[in-house]
């Protein structure tokens, strides 16, 4: 579900504002997840399954077995966010630097290394369009994207303008079972869960 306001555009608006403190408040109000995004709020209704976290909890430990100390791949809070887009994102794994996360308030999304998300099986527009749209905006510079519903991914990089704003302009699609690069370092996809087919 998406709530759009008319001048999501304005960055920093009063408006944008008004939204980041509503989605704030219905954290652990409601079930699911709630993000800000150019065309307004996001709520995906369902709060993450088994599955979806056993995958994030995957590719956290395998990303953190190849990368130097120095990085983390970080699934908690807090969430990414520009005001200046009025964007308030919140990805399922972000690979950054440990002294990248001693911040008050939420993550600066140009330190992010990498953004990687698992297909959520209630609202996958959300990750296949809504964050492949505004992730570059952010400046995240790689986005990964695992979908248990197809045993499939892409892995998003090399931002490059483009008269609808910056878009990713190289996309490498796998299957579950290849190797898959994230920025530099590459993981197994093997033996990731599936969503049961329903």
């Amino acid at each position: 579900m998406t709530i759009a306001p008319d001048d999501a555009q304005q960055g920093a608006s009063p408006l944008y504002r008004a939204m980041r403190d509503f989605v704030q408040s219905m954290d652990d109000t409601l079930p699911g997840k709630f993000e800000i995004t150019k065309e307004g709020i996001v709520h995906d209704r369902m709060a993450p399954i088994g599955l979806h976290e056993l995958t994030t909890l995957h590719l956290r430990k395998r990303l953190e077995s190849v990368m130097p100390e120095e990085l983390v791949a970080h699934t908690g809070t807090p969430d990414v966010e520009a005001e200046s887009e009025g964007i308030m994102r919140h990805p399922d794994v972000m690979v950054i630097a440990w002294a990248d996360m001693d911040v008050p308030g939420s993550f600066d999304p140009r330190t992010l290394i990498a953004a990687v998300e698992v297909v959520s099986r209630s609202n996958p527009d959300n990750d296949w369009v809504g964050k492949m749209r505004d992730y570059p905006l952010l400046g995240i510079p790689v986005y990964a994207i695992f979908d248990p519903r197809t045993a499939t991914g892409a892995v998003l990089s090399d931002i490059h303008p483009t008269p609808s704003g910056p878009r990713y302009a190289t996309r490498k699609d796998f299957m579950y079972g290849e190797d898959v690069t994230i920025a530099e370092w590459t993981i197994s996809t093997a033996d990731l869960p599936r969503y049961p087919n329903e």
